[in-house]
């Protein structure tokens, strides 16, 4: 608060001494301490938690009246003579306010960029991504995104660190081994949204039907996942370790891109794998292989792939992030509804997309699928799509990483987990939009009976017979 009464101005007069000793009578004190309190609403009701729109209008109500009346004092005993709201009214006879606040909002908000790239590989786990362009999600939001189709894993982390790509849809684990450095340069690197949850299978050839029934007798076979940081790598040695199976000396397990499975298994370079779909479909679609299966089986709810981003592009373009975020997060909403799987399913089977027919991608979605056994299965959460990137999903990961030997030595497993999974900020934007995150960023998942303790990651790494 400020008085600006100069006792030595021409037009001062005399007056009785303010109780707060200031030169100006308690009459103009009270009066401009009214006007005042009606100059700092705006920062009263940010502390108020008043709507933004309402605090940026009074700010420009404010800003308008001191370029009309000058000075601070004649602005307050016009706003004591008639009242804030006249005030404003009658400013905005002569003034377009209605203009100036609609300008103040747009830059408020303004994107630092609307033409995008995101970078995507074409499976069905990257469904919000790819379905957010044809469906409008990102036109919605102001954004003009090229989604890219890109061929794998690794290109699709080079393009990344490049900055070729702005965003990206990732495995669940790569920001995490990209911003520890595992397997690239280490960036700090984010990842604001799970793409979806479960969404996997495991599909042997057609030729090893006599083995379905014991993972046991899979010692020697050759399996692909798609990259070494994948929650396919982790699962597939999950499952063969709790069958006794080493998967470094009893298996093989190599890397292939998930478009090059099916031909892969059908020319027997492969005895199976362990994939996203819609390859595992596919495969049967084919007559190649068969699903042994469902990931979901193994650990009902895992998380899949990612849309993932640099530390530096969410840092740098605050606004055109929380757009992109908002628009993945709107078509994950979509796509959770069983009812538009089908109308999804269509719009993301086209040749510049997963270049896949519409019978094997809906048979996915929906869950009615064929299981190349003979049998017509009905998994409606075969695949399913939860944006919410849980701490404790983060942890789970990270020992995976250590069992195996991807890193080692002391892991500060929920710095990092924090740090990468921004399950904070995704609860900030999902109840922005009128949903309903969960509370908790940590809970225990249960993995093939084996109950999961994020809150004693080490122990977890330490009680399995098989390890690196």
């Amino acid at each position: 608060m400020s008085f600006d009464k100069d006792p030595f101005d021409p037009e001062a007069r005399l007056w009785n001494p303010c109780a707060c000793g200031g030169n100006h009578s308690q009459a103009e004190h009270d009066n401009a301490v009214a006007a005042e309190q009606a100059e700092i609403a705006p920062v009263q009701a940010v502390e108020e938690k008043v709507d933004t729109e309402e605090i940026l209008s009074r700010h420009i109500e404010s800003a308008v009246m001191k370029a009309v009346f000058g000075t601070d004092m004649a602005r307050r005993n016009f706003l004591t003579a008639v009242g804030a709201s006249t005030a404003a009214a009658a400013l905005s006879q002569v003034f377009p306010m209605g203009a100036a606040k609609a300008v103040a909002q747009e830059m408020s908000g303004q994107l630092e960029k609307t033409k995008l790239a995101v970078g995507f590989v074409p499976i069905t786990c990257a469904t919000p991504i790819i379905m957010a362009s044809p469906m409008g999600f990102y036109e919605k939001y102001g954004l003009d995104v090229d989604v890219i189709k890109t061929a794998g894993w690794a290109v699709a982390r080079d393009k990344s660190l490049s900055g070729e790509y702005d965003a990206a849809h990732m495995l669940t684990p790569m920001p995490l081994a990209i911003t520890m450095g595992a397997g690239s340069t280490a960036v700090p690197w984010t990842m604001p949204a799970v793409e979806n949850i479960n969404g996997q299978a495991i599909t042997l050839a057609t030729k090893h039907l006599d083995k379905n029934d014991d993972p046991s007798k899979w010692k020697g076979f050759k399996f692909a996942v798609p990259f070494d940081y994948s929650m396919h790598n982790f699962l597939l040695r999950y499952y063969v370790a709790e069958h006794g199976l080493d998967p470094d000396t009893d298996i093989q397990i190599r890397v292939l891109p998930p478009p090059e499975m099916v031909a892969n298994l059908a020319a027997g370079n492969v005895d199976g794998y362990l994939a996203p779909d819609p390859f595992n479909q596919r495969a049967v679609y084919d007559g190649v292989g068969f699903i042994h299966k469902l990931t979901k089986e193994i650990w009902d709810g895992h998380p899949c792939c990612a849309f993932a981003a640099s530390q530096a592009f969410v840092d740098e373009m605050p606004n055109t992030f929380i757009a992109l975020y908002k628009s993945i997060i709107e078509a994950t909403a979509f796509a959770s509804a069983q009812e538009n799987r089908k109308e999804v399913a269509a719009a993301i089977s086209p040749r510049n997309y997963l270049n896949q027919p519409v019978t094997v991608v809906e048979q996915v979605l929906t869950g009615t699928f064929a299981d190349g056994l003979g049998n017509v299965q009905k998994v409606p959460d075969r695949i399913d799509f939860n944006p919410f990137p849980y701490h404790s999903m983060a942890i789970w990961i990270l020992t995976q990483m250590k069992r195996w030997g991807y890193i080692s030595g002391d892991v500060d497993y929920k710095g990092v987990a924090e740090q990468v999974y921004l399950a904070t900020d995704a609860q900030e934007v999902m109840t922005d939009m009128g949903l309903t995150p969960p509370t908790e960023t940590y809970k225990s998942y249960e993995v093939m009976g084996k109950v999961f303790d994020p809150n004693m990651p080490e122990e977890y790494v330490n009680s399995f017979a098989i390890r690196r």
